[in-house]
């Protein structure tokens, strides 16, 4: 027989050739005789990571990182597995301990930079991907992340830049012809549609069309050819739902759990006492970054953005064992952990981004969801819900790509489902205003654009909050924004995206047909 190939050799062959399962298995049996091999615990760790091992890969890499703390590629891979899990303020920390080891590979350079935008800390992402791009400039990859962070800190210019050599490298780089479309609002004299164009015929797979009848819809849209526009939204969001396998019934279940859930109305629980929470909710598009970019124009306040912690807080704390953040197993699950636990981890798990300011912002759209969880585990914390006219919000949603490796914005690549989601999120938040009275804010976004003063004030009235004349000028927030209306609150409010709806009424009639007799329109 041959012999036993040595553990180690092997493992770092076969971690050099991408084999994650022989590399996993020969850094284990490495460790059964070097236990506190620094290298062998990484190994294991990243073949882990790519083996969607979470757990088993954050204990290696710990290990990793503590045995041997000079290496700057065991701390980038800690800091990349903690974000992965969600523990932000510990990848943080880690991140900042491998950049202060001065790595200088450009791929270790680009993943602190991935760590950093997740972790909401725009402006050292930048740094780090801009660094990336220095030492490797024909890498497409490290241009388009590097726009990324440009566009969230506000660089519109030089994002551009970046995009137009991203495709310049690689123009089959698809989020960023659509990346590039959102940047501005482009006028005849100055578009990308005959690029768009010329790639479309050459595409057959729904990837790239997806991408390319969305950058295509926005940019006919800027022009004013609004039938287009239409049509390749429909196409785009056609594309891109086609293997997406999407069912209301999902949502449905989950909205009803959590109605049966919290049935009645009740009064706070004793929950964790800490006012710093601001929650700004509401369907997606509906004006929730305009509401947090005034708020967080307060000297008193922090920008937190749009954090999952809540959730999966709530979802570890639940002992639910389902795929989904979220499902009518957690939500039941949920209702018998103890409040203030949950309030007092979710806070501790926004640290140590938070708790420098009086207040802080969480601007999670969907956690309209988790309104009944919220009010019971922060009792004090201020809940603020956008409402926006109901044609514009499922338009807007229908227009907009959202994350793709979110389940929560299923409903979107279809205009009748995202219309019976809004019926949905309606019929929730009626249910929450009558189950915790008092508690949330709601605010319509028509009301917000015509008398912002009057609604700034009682956002900062409600919020404990004195006033400050820097919310009247939101557009100037330096603090970063990393949402799909981060060009958009860099304007002066104004009335541009009220009624546009009224520009597709032919193409929208079967969903105004559907919340008129849901009763959220009325009759023409």
């Amino acid at each position: 027989m041959p012999p036993t190939p040595e553990p180690r050799p092997l493992a770092i062959d076969t971690f050099n050739r991408r084999d994650w399962p022989a590399a996993l298995d020969a850094a284990r049996r490495a460790l059964q005789y070097r236990p506190h091999d620094a290298g062998m615990h990484y190994i294991a760790g990243v073949a882990c990571l790519e083996l969607q091992m979470l757990p088993l890969a954050l204990r290696h890499l710990h290990r990793a990182a503590l045995l041997d703390a000079r290496r700057p590629e065991f701390a980038t891979q800690l800091a990349k597995a903690l974000s992965m899990a969600r523990l932000h303020g510990e990848a943080l920390i880690a991140a900042d301990h491998a950049v202060s080891l001065a790595p200088t590979d450009p791929i270790l350079l680009d993943t602190l930079g991935v760590v950093y935008t997740q972790c909401n800390a725009h402006a050292q992402a930048a740094r780090l991907f801009q660094q990336a791009v220095s030492r490797v400039p024909d890498n497409a990859a490290f241009c388009f992340n590097l726009s990324t962070a440009l566009i969230a800190t506000g660089e519109i210019d030089e994002a551009e830049c970046q995009l137009e050599a991203c495709l310049s490298l690689d123009r089959h780089f698809w989020k960023a012809h659509l990346a590039l479309a959102q940047l501005r609002k482009w006028a005849p004299g100055r578009n990308h549609v005959a690029r768009l164009e010329s790639l479309l015929p050459e595409q057959r797979e729904n990837h790239p069309l997806m991408y390319l009848h969305l950058a295509l819809a926005k940019e006919c849209e800027d022009l004013g050819k609004w039938a287009k526009a239409f049509a390749h939204t429909s196409a785009g969001k056609a594309a891109g739902g086609a293997t997406r396998h999407y069912a209301i019934e999902r949502d449905e279940a989950l909205f009803s759990a959590l109605e049966k859930v919290f049935p009645d109305e009740v009064a706070d629980a004793r929950g964790d006492p800490s006012e710093e929470p601001i929650f700004v909710i509401g369907m997606p598009r509906s004006g929730t970054t305009l509401v947090e970019r005034i708020i967080s124009s307060h000297p008193d306040v922090h920008s937190a953005g749009e954090l999952q912690n809540f959730g999966v807080v709530l979802k570890r704390l639940s002992g639910s064992t389902t795929p989904f953040m979220l499902d009518p197993d957690t939500v039941d699950s949920a209702a018998r952990i103890d409040w203030a636990t949950l309030g007092r981890d979710y806070i501790a798990s926004t640290r140590p981004a938070t708790g420098h300011t009086l207040r802080f912002v969480d601007k999670l759209p969907h956690n309209f969801l988790n309104v009944g969880f919220i009010a019971h585990a922060l009792p004090n914390a201020r809940i603020i819900c956008l409402r926006r006219d109901p044609l514009d919000t499922c338009l807007s949603n229908f227009r907009q790509l959202f994350a793709q490796t979110s389940p929560y914005y299923d409903y979107s690549f279809d205009l009748m489902d995202t219309g019976r989601y809004y019926i949905l999120f309606d019929r929730l938040m009626a249910h929450w205003r009558k189950v915790f009275p008092g508690r949330i804010l709601e605010l319509h976004y028509e009301t917000l654009v015509d008398s912002q003063e009057t609604c700034s004030r009682q956002l900062l009235d409600f919020c404990g909050l004195s006033w400050d004349d820097a919310c009247l000028g939101f557009e100037h927030n330096p603090q970063p924004v990393a949402t799909a209306s981060s060009t958009q609150v860099r304007e002066p409010i104004h009335h541009g995206y009220i009624h546009r709806w009224k520009h597709y009424e032919t193409e929208l009639r079967p969903l105004r047909g559907l919340l008129r007799t849901a009763g959220i329109l009325l009759p023409d």
